[in-house]
């Protein structure tokens, strides 16, 4: 299983939300590309990176901190928040992005994201944040009712890198991923699923791992002191 360090961006600075809400705001790290540069000597291939303000606005916020990491690190950055239009996706994938991450576009534009997913074959990784089994959009400050499940359907033939599958109510809270969500929308589609939110310990990469399920994303886990990047690894190839 590819596990993948997180790094959210809110105010040039690495934080943590709880449940996706920006007013319960942890804040990690003063410097978000030194915070990258950790992680690639711990051992990341991949990183990903979410504009926060971003996905608030809709337009990135963050741009400079980005590019400096895209610039000072040798990761397969994939970035998500506020990419809503086809610019903007290639504004990051021509400054050397591997993947975008593609949102509330995908609810709100379809044709859109069908679009920038043509451009850059396998290099969309489409997110689909869940609360209670409906996909929210704008930052989950907006409740849309299209079902998860059957969106990822539709978009598994969209030759995308990846989908990433957030159950809001998991994230940040280190309380355990949901594991059964994950590992069942993973057995709807081909594409790659992403695990994300809620990681609290080696032992819940284990049972992602155990459950079929081929990347994650952890974020809170590791700035808490939970475990390390080289711990994680070192458990999964144990494994």
């Amino acid at each position: 299983m590819e596990l993948i360090p997180a790094i959210d961006l809110l105010d040039g600075k690495v934080v943590r939300l709880h449940q996706g809400k920006y007013d319960e705001v942890t804040v990690y790290d003063n410097d978000p590309v030194a915070m990258a540069k950790r992680f690639e000597d711990q051992g990341a291939a991949r990183l990903h990176v979410v504009d926060l303000e971003g996905a608030r606005r809709g337009q990135p916020a963050h741009v400079a901190i980005i590019q400096g990491i895209l610039r000072e690190t040798d990761l397969q950055v994939q970035i998500g928040g506020g990419v809503r239009n086809g610019e903007v996706a290639a504004q990051w994938m021509d400054a050397g992005a591997a993947r975008v991450v593609l949102g509330t576009v995908v609810v709100k534009a379809p044709e859109v994201a069908r679009a920038i997913c043509d451009r850059y074959p396998e290099g969309v990784v489409m997110a689909l944040d869940a609360r209670d089994g409906k996909v929210a959009v704008e930052g989950w400050q907006e409740q849309s009712e299209q079902d998860v499940v059957e969106l990822a359907k539709e978009v598994d033939g969209w030759n995308l890198g990846a989908i990433l599958f957030t159950n809001i109510y998991k994230d940040g809270t280190r309380e355990g991923p949901d594991v059964e969500g994950t590992a069942g929308l993973q057995s709807q589609v081909d594409t790659t699923v992403i695990a994300s939110g809620g990681i609290g310990s080696l032992d819940d990469l284990r049972a992602l791992l155990a459950a079929g399920v081929r990347s994650a994303v952890c974020g809170r886990a590791l700035y808490s002191g939970a475990f390390t990047l080289s711990e994680a690894f070192s458990a999964l190839e144990e494994a």
